[in-house]
């Protein structure tokens, strides 16, 4: 009996190593073709593919599932800070664009427009045309940002200081066209949430802005397992329109940088484009100060680029749909049916205490295929049970960030079940980190800049303070300054690049 099971458990084993080797070449590797490698994670772990409408992409449930938990936990952290949902128009008149002119320019080449509002029957029978006669009056915007149509709306909500703070945020999708498009990280249409925010002074609005920088770090890092570093835009890199822009930048695998998340002081340039005012406790009519800020379905791109590996998505167990995937090993139905008694029984007790479990109890798959399918997929830990197992009061369970496996007592399994969750949560942010910070670098001289910026990292480095030295280095490297940190000491010195006078050096990186 004992010999049978070795050799089942064998067999399996093999099954399981072959449906793993299947899937591997489905896979491109990251050190082959990183590009390819995250679309076939993106296509292959079924997250999202592209649609029939050019850059814009199908985000099939598993992928949705997981912007769903990321939509949870920001939304909390968005009410427990103040806010409260609102949603407005998807069309914005295009005469709002013309007051505030930074803003216009900024978007105006990645707008879409409605011209026309009917369709009509071709005359040749070649389809449909549109109806030249059903013209719009003023086109429309197809909502690249909302700042425009919300100010406007902001008018008539804020009449006297009682109104102030005015604290909104929706979640809506956004049109900005683009001529290159990559599922997740850069698409026509996204998903996203802006929060637009109106205060009395300005030392309020900047404490906003800021605080709201902080929401998004705590969530990089607490949820995504992503650390991150915060700080300041350029000039040049700031959103059009803000005053100043506040950002948290990760670093992914292939050593780009990707801009994780903004949050925008506005001063009073929107309240006065759209005539925002109140009546202070001193009776005096005043401009309200601005914010706003967002974070979309990019950082499902960051996710993925940070955590995973050749064998597919890992996903951090905070932001799993499904936490723990247990899978039966039979060979007819008497075990199947003692085996799913014991599958269902451990699955209770798991949803007792908080944790997302699927019994994958389907008989159309092989075990082999069902764990090479959730490894790809990239949850966290799965839990194998056989007939020996059974008789043993064991579980073999497996981590998807180790791909370690072990055999652990059935006794208190939910206990043991969190605690490894709580394990691979930090140890996805350890790894992460460690990997930032051996690829971060200190660069003094033009040529030291020029040798790292191909080997990819964050690079700091001093600058001038011009944006054109920034623009000259843009051009000649394709590096951006991705932040002026918030943190850390102020140190003089001179620039990489012009060798003029500098107070501090900032993170320079190729970037998404």
């Amino acid at each position: 009996m004992v010999l049978l099971f070795l050799r089942f458990n064998y067999y399996i084993e093999k099954v399981q190593i072959l449906y793993q080797k299947s899937m591997a070449k489905e896979l491109n590797s990251r050190e082959d073709n990183y590009s390819q490698w995250y679309t076939d994670i993106v296509t292959k772990a079924d997250l999202a593919e592209n649609s029939a409408v050019r850059g814009c992409m199908v985000i099939k449930p598993h992928g949705y599932a997981i912007w769903e938990r990321m939509q949870g936990a920001l939304d909390k952290m968005f009410k427990d800070t103040g806010h409260e949902n609102a949603y407005f128009p998807l069309f914005i008149p295009k005469s709002f664009f013309s007051k505030e002119a930074s803003h216009v320019e900024g978007f105006a080449k990645e707008c879409a427009v409605v011209t026309h509002y009917r369709l009509k029957n071709d005359e040749n029978g070649k389809g449909v045309v549109v109806d030249e006669t059903a013209k719009l009056e003023e086109e429309l915007i197809v909502r690249p940002t909302s700042e425009t149509i919300i100010w406007d709306t902001y008018r008539t909500w804020i009449q006297s200081y009682r109104d102030l703070p005015l604290l909104i945020n929706q979640w809506a999708n956004v049109v900005r066209w683009e001529m290159r498009t990559r599922l997740f990280l850069r698409t026509t249409e996204f998903l996203w949430q802006e929060g637009h925010t109106a205060h009395a002074t300005k030392d309020e609005a900047v404490a906003e802005a800021e605080q709201m920088l902080r929401v998004y770090a705590e969530f990089a890092e607490d949820w995504m397992a992503m650390p991150v570093l915060k700080g300041v835009k350029s000039a040049n890199e700031r959103f059009a329109g803000a005053v100043e822009t506040y950002c948290i930048e990760a670093l992914m695998q292939d050593g780009k940088a990707l801009q994780a998340g903004t949050s925008h002081f506005l001063g009073q340039n929107f309240a006065k484009a759209f005539d925002v005012q109140f009546l202070s406790k001193e009776n005096k009519l005043e401009y309200v100060w601005a914010t706003s800020w967002g974070v979309s379905t990019r950082l499902m791109g960051a996710l993925i680029m940070t955590h995973s590996d050749n064998s597919g998505l890992v996903c951090p167990p905070k932001l799993a749909p499904i936490q723990v995937v247990i899978v039966p090993i039979y060979r007819n139905d008497e075990q199947f049916k003692a085996i799913s008694e014991k599958s269902r029984e451990i699955k209770k007790q798991l949803e007792a205490v908080g944790v997302r479990v699927k019994f994958d109890d389907r008989d159309t798959q092989k075990p082999g295929y069902k764990f090479s399918e959730w490894e790809l997929k990239g949850v966290p830990l799965r839990l194998a049970i056989g007939p020996r197992d059974l008789e043993n009061g064991t579980v073999e369970i497996a981590r998807r960030d180790t791909l370690e496996k072990e055999m652990l007592q059935m006794q208190n399994i939910d206990q043991k079940v969190v605690h490894l969750l709580e394990k691979i949560q930090k140890n996805l942010y350890q790894k992460a980190l460690d990997f930032r910070t051996a690829n971060t670098f200190k660069v003094d001289s033009w040529n030291e800049f020029l040798e790292q910026i191909e080997k990819g990292g964050f690079i700091l480095a001093h600058w001038d303070g011009t944006p054109e030295t920034e623009q000259q280095i843009k051009e000649e490297t394709k590096a951006t300054i991705r932040l002026i940190p918030l943190e850390g000491e102020k140190e003089n010195g001179k620039c990489v690049y012009s060798g003029k006078p500098s107070s501090g050096r900032v993170v320079f990186a190729r970037a998404y």
